[in-house]
């Protein structure tokens, strides 16, 4: 166990305070902050991940702004309303009265207020998809991973996401997809659970590694043909196939037990 999990182990637990419901879920948010750091998509206590409480259509769970990915588990997740109140937070210890990170809950309680079929929201600022979102051209549909996202919203950067009139316009950008790239600035990918959002991500960051290590090798790029890149899109809708992260979120928690269960405290 890290140094950073057995500081925040000290949270006290939480889980006979909460309903089973709400509980489980708080697990499966902080399994997903440790495995987006896992995989080298945090950035230190910045960025934020939500996911909408069971039962309380009007809150949601979110990390402490102060912690880092690795150190958050089930009992050290905040949870706020829609206009920002804290509903509920632990006991960090003295001098450190961890709140919400500004951005972070302007850019989620947008989402989760006008899209009740979204259950996850996760926001990166990964060196990969921070570079994507500068490119003029937008992320190219010249894989077969990045050809599931080859409908991706855009959203025009326009300062710091700290006012709530900003709301509308990145709910409206984002319009009936999944994912969006924020541009000069980073990724965003929703889901109806956390498994489907945290695999949009994941592979929405591939995408964005993939793209630029090629254009990097200064060599023309195969350019496919426009019906095949929309019937590969096809092949990932829901209406086509199993919800994606079905399969492998089991295997994810399984392979964080084996390195840190901490996560579950």
């Amino acid at each position: 166990m890290s140094v950073h999990a057995l500081k925040t182990s000290k949270v006290a637990n939480l889980r006979s305070k909460v309903s089973a419901e709400e509980w489980q879920m708080r697990v499966d948010l902080a399994a997903c902050y440790r495995l987006m750091d896992l995989y080298g998509m945090s950035d230190l206590i910045a960025n934020h991940i939500s996911v909408r409480v069971p039962g309380e259509p009007d809150a949601f769970l979110i990390n402490a702004y102060g912690l880092l990915y690795e150190e958050i588990t089930a009992s050290s997740l905040l949870k706020i309303d829609h206009e920002g109140k804290i509903l509920a937070k632990p006991d960090f210890g003295p001098g450190l009265d961890y709140g919400v990170n500004r951005a972070g809950f302007v850019i989620h309680s947008a989402i989760h207020m006008a899209k009740p079929d979204v259950s996850c929201v996760i926001h990166t600022h990964t060196w990969a998809g921070m570079a994507v979102s500068t490119m003029e051209c937008g992320l190219l549909a010249n894989t077969q991973t990045s050809m599931r996202f080859a409908h991706i919203s855009y959203h025009d950067f326009d300062g710091v996401v700290l006012d709530l009139a900003a709301r509308g316009g990145l709910v409206t950008d984002l319009g009936d997809n999944n994912a969006m790239i924020l541009r000069n600035h980073g990724l965003l990918t929703t889901g109806a659970t956390i498994p489907e959002a945290f695999n949009a991500m994941h592979r929405l960051e591939l995408s964005c590694k993939t793209q630029i290590a090629a254009m990097s090798c200064n060599t023309r790029l195969i350019d496919v043909p426009a019906d095949v890149v929309e019937a590969t899109y096809q092949n990932y809708q829901p209406h086509v196939r199993r919800p994606f992260g079905l399969l492998d979120w089991p295997a994810l928690l399984r392979k964080l037990d084996r390195l840190d269960p901490s996560f579950r405290d």
